[in-house]
């Protein structure tokens, strides 16, 4: 399970996410924002939902 992405699962965040990791809040936006597009999809939740989907993220872990 990929640590950035169980973060957002968790529903935390830009800057809490930053805070965890170490990084900018910037950072963790741009991320945040690649992900989504390599997912095709154009919103947190359904990140997560195609991550979970993927098996990148468990689904217990979600809190969407």
């Amino acid at each position: 399970m990929r640590p950035d992405l169980a973060l957002l699962a968790a529903g935390l965040t830009n800057r809490e996410i930053a805070q965890r990791l170490v990084l900018s809040a910037r950072t963790v936006e741009t991320h945040v924002a690649r992900v989504t597009g390599k997912l095709g999809v154009n919103s947190r939740a359904r990140a997560v939902a195609g991550a979970v989907a993927l098996g990148l993220v468990d689904p217990t872990a979600a809190a969407v």
